[in-house]
């Protein structure tokens, strides 16, 4: 439920968009209010399930996250549809750290390279398979579907828990840190709204300014208060694991590079390549296939070979699959354009996430601190996307509005027109011609304006894929 949620709505976002008659900022809330509670939470969860007990807190979190589910898929306005989206983060980050803790606590260090590998490629199969049964939910229900399907999945959760693991569980004592907990929300949260509100309002604007400001230092307290915290929700002591640095630095570059493409994606092929909301989650096809047919081989030769070759291959291969992404325009076969971006990409990213995954929880000799650790590395993921979808989105709005203006002023569209379409940029390819205008002349440079905006986001990913490997590189042989 949790992954899945992750990016289930990215197909949707465009019908949803039209539907509710939001912006492309209130498509980025959607996503980023869920993001920003469970990256902001996710590490209190993971100290909550080492404190109260691992299944416990995992039980909430599944009662939580259906009942905001319910929410999300009621909800009449975008408004409230982010709000509940913000709840069901905080019951993700209650499921997330206490999963993976679980089986860390469950099996030998000789035997959890492969069992990570399974929750790995399940979890990352229920991250891409998002698109796909978001496409199917939409098209043949409705976007509100696509979050109330959590609803069976969380009592078949339940009634698991119920049968087939013991209420006797040991747990640990102390406080959890609400302060570092409010902190990193403060923080995370101020500099995220500085970027998906720079582009309405002006990185001149008081608000704007003052939210970067207060987010950034709440950020440096949160370093300062960590550091002397009798219990910090980031036991610094953690890093000096060159492993475990390694791995997250890995962690933030890579999925932050994911998470844009998984985000803008979808957009193109509906609003600018015509494809059904079905067709649309089709397309992730490839990446599914091969996360789920390589990633419990990987985690298996992580345990042989050691994960360092693995972390250096993956994120390259995957870097080469987001490179591919930049190289369709409009129109098309899907098997010339799309499809070998998305199939290169599925490989980077099944080479190494299971091994990645297995790095972090091995690296840790204290088995106390499982949940701590297992609740960093999903943090930082998940802050990747994040601040990937509210920088990165907000470079996409400036230059789909700079390379526009120069279409419509190359096509001879009057002052009045150009300033007419500037104000519509948030909407990217949703834009509509204004009343009188050269409709044709303009939906053309719409959707190509798009195109542009989109491979420069691309190869900004491919990038950040690549500069990755310098977490591989600190890995011992």
């Amino acid at each position: 439920m949790a992954f899945i949620d992750t990016t289930v709505v990215n197909v949707a976002l465009p019908v949803l968009q039209a539907d509710l008659h939001g912006s492309v900022a209130d498509a980025q809330w959607i996503v980023d209010a869920y993001l920003l509670v469970l990256s902001s939470l996710i590490l209190a969860g993971g100290a909550l399930g080492d404190r109260l007990g691992r299944l416990r807190v995992f039980a909430t979190g599944v009662v939580l996250f259906a009942l905001a589910s319910i929410w999300c898929g009621l909800a009449p306005s975008t408004a409230q549809l982010i709000a509940a989206r913000a709840v069901q983060g905080a019951g993700a980050a209650l499921l997330v750290p206490g999963s993976l803790a679980l089986i860390a606590a469950k099996f030998p260090k000789e035997e959890r390279g492969r069992a990570i590998g399974t929750w790995s490629s399940l979890t990352s199969l229920a991250i891409i398979a998002g698109p796909l049964l978001g496409g199917v939910l939409v098209q043949a229900i409705s976007w509100r579907a696509v979050f109330l399907i959590n609803i069976p999945i969380a009592g078949a959760v339940l009634v698991i828990l119920v049968r087939h693991l013991s209420a006797a569980e040991e747990h640990g004592t102390g406080a959890v840190d609400w302060t570092g907990t409010l902190l990193i929300t403060a923080g995370l949260g101020g500099v995220v709204y500085a970027f998906i509100e720079a582009p309405v309002r002006g990185w001149g604007s008081a608000g704007v300014l003052t939210a970067m400001a207060a987010g950034l230092v709440a950020c440096a307290l949160f370093g300062f208060v960590e550091r002397r915290a009798s219990n910090p929700i980031v036991p610094f002591v953690l890093f000096r694991s060159r492993a475990f640095s390694g791995a997250n630095l890995l962690t933030l570059l890579l999925y932050a590079a994911l998470s844009l493409a998984t985000f803008l994606l979808p957009f193109n092929l509906i609003q600018v390549q015509g494809y059904s909301p079905s067709q649309a989650g089709a397309a992730f096809l490839p990446f599914v296939a091969t996360m789920s047919l390589l990633s419990r081989w990987t985690g298996a030769l992580a345990d042989r070979i050691g994960p360092r070759p693995l972390l250096i291959a993956g994120p390259l291969v995957a870097a080469a699959g987001l490179a591919l992404l930049a190289r369709p325009s409009i129109g098309g076969s899907y098997w010339t354009t799309f499809f070998p971006a998305v199939l290169v990409l599925g490989m980077g990213m099944a080479i190494t996430v299971a091994p990645l995954t297995t790095t972090v929880m091995t690296s840790i000799e204290d088995e106390r601190h499982t949940g701590a650790a297992s609740g960093i590395n999903n943090a930082v993921a998940r802050a990747a996307g994040l601040l990937a979808i509210a920088i990165l989105g907000a470079a996409a709005v400036s230059v789909f509005a700079k390379d526009l203006d120069a279409r419509l002023a190359a096509g001879g569209a009057p002052p009045g027109i150009r300033q007419a379409m500037a104000t519509q940029a948030l909407r990217l390819a949703e834009a509509q011609p204004p009343k009188g205008a050269d409709a044709a002349m303009i939906r053309d440079a719409v959707r190509h304006s798009f195109v542009h905006a989109f491979r420069i986001t691309s190869l900004a990913a491919a990038v950040l894929a690549a500069l990755s490997t310098i977490g591989a590189f600190v890995l011992r042989r």
